[in-house]
């Protein structure tokens, strides 16, 4: 009886689980349809708040209720998201500071603002965890990484982590990861999409449509990052297993390599790591 029990007051606990937004823009609109996607929490238990309707209406498509208050959601809600734009959100924590309580869970997607200073604008004691996801979360293959506060503790993470493993992949990790897996995931679908872009280029100008060469070169980054999970090998091995001897990929990666690919994504990773960073201490 005792696992039973258990499994109802955990049953009940998701099920009584109030969801609010304090920002509805793309990134907690990506968040949401993943949760209500993998039936983590129906539409009905999520609160949104925006200034405008601009970005609620789509919210209220999906069935979430909506508000222009940002107490409201507090008050109506124990899993509180902050999404808002960073230079917004000391005004907003200012706001919302009287109605948070011990029974609150303060999730921030904000980039730039730090633990410490979520835990310094808010009431002492809050339950605070920070995360970074990153765009695919709409389509439920997001990348995210989440830390924890001083007041955090086993349980708040894995609920975080429950919720949002429905989003794809989800990680714990130190606060000074964040800025790195921006710049290597929240920026960086943005460098493959340029990839992709570039592999159907390639192909149009040796003569294959457009339309049809785009959605070859998706699946084909689909399929090498699904072999890379599932397989768990280094990418230089599967790389290798690719190249015969004398064969068309050893010719093609001798160009990648004078144009000095690896060098330069490196590079890229590096800018948007760094300009994270700067955006922390504005």
């Amino acid at each position: 009886g005792v696992a039973l029990g258990a499994w109802h007051r955990v049953a009940m606990e998701e099920s009584e689980l109030w969801v609010g937004f304090v920002g509805a823009g793309r990134m907690a609109g990506g968040l949401v349809r993943g949760l209500l996607q993998a039936g983590k929490v129906p539409a009905s238990n999520v609160l949104a708040s925006a200034p405008s309707d601009k970005n609620l209406d789509a919210w209220r498509e999906l069935g979430c209720r909506t508000t222009h208050c940002n107490l409201e959601v507090v008050y109506r809600s124990t899993l509180v998201f902050l999404a808002t734009k960073p230079h917004i959100l000391p005004g907003v924590l200012e706001e919302i500071r009287p109605a948070v309580g011990s029974q609150h869970i303060v999730v921030s997607l904000v980039a730039g603002v730090t633990i410490q200073t979520l835990q310094r604008l808010l009431p002492p004691g809050t339950k605070v965890l920070r995360i970074m996801p990153n765009l695919p979360c709409v389509v439920q293959a997001g990348a995210m990484v989440f830390s924890r506060g001083s007041n955090a503790g086993d349980e708040e993470a894995a609920l975080l982590k429950s919720l949002l493993s429905s989003c794809g992949l989800c990680e714990e990790v130190p606060e000074s990861y964040i800025d790195i897996h921006t710049g290597l995931s929240g920026s960086g679908v943005a460098y493959v999409y340029l990839f992709a872009e570039a592999l159907a280029e390639g192909a149009v100008k040796m003569g294959m449509p457009g339309a049809l060469a785009s959605r070859i070169a998706a699946q084909t980054l689909l399929g090498a990052a699904k072999m890379l999970l599932e397989t768990g090998e280094h990418p230089a091995k599967l790389r290798g297993d690719v190249c015969t001897p004398g064969g068309t990929t050893i010719y093609a990666l001798h160009q990648l390599e004078k144009g000095a690919l690896r060098a330069t994504v490196m590079d890229a990773v590096e800018a948007a790591t760094n300009r994270a960073c700067d955006m922390a201490k504005d």
